[in-house]
């Protein structure tokens, strides 16, 4: 236990720096692959890919971030829409 207290103690998060790495040709892809199926707006693509060239795990975070906020949209627009169907109760007789 005294250890542990010792190691917390020494570590500073604060001040650890975090190593970026830029995006491989196959995380390009892989984060291509991530917007199929959504409507986008290039300017959107365009910072995805410009975060990928200095931080990799940047360009994933915001991808998702943005994704996640367009799927929300989306339940939204759909919760509202009401489906209206007919009644044979009502048939003129």
């Amino acid at each position: 236990m005294y250890k542990a207290l010792i190691e917390d103690t020494f570590h500073d998060s604060e001040g650890a720096e975090t190593t970026t790495f830029a995006a491989t040709d196959k995380n390009l892809l892989v984060l291509i692959e991530k917007f199929l199926g959504f409507e986008i707006p290039p300017k959107v693509f365009l910072q995805a890919i410009a975060i990928a060239d200095y931080d990799c795990a940047a360009a994933f975070r915001y991808v998702e971030n943005y994704l996640t906020i367009l799927k929300n949209k989306n339940k939204r627009k759909h919760k509202n829409l009401l489906v209206l169907g007919y009644s044979t109760r009502f048939e003129n007789n």
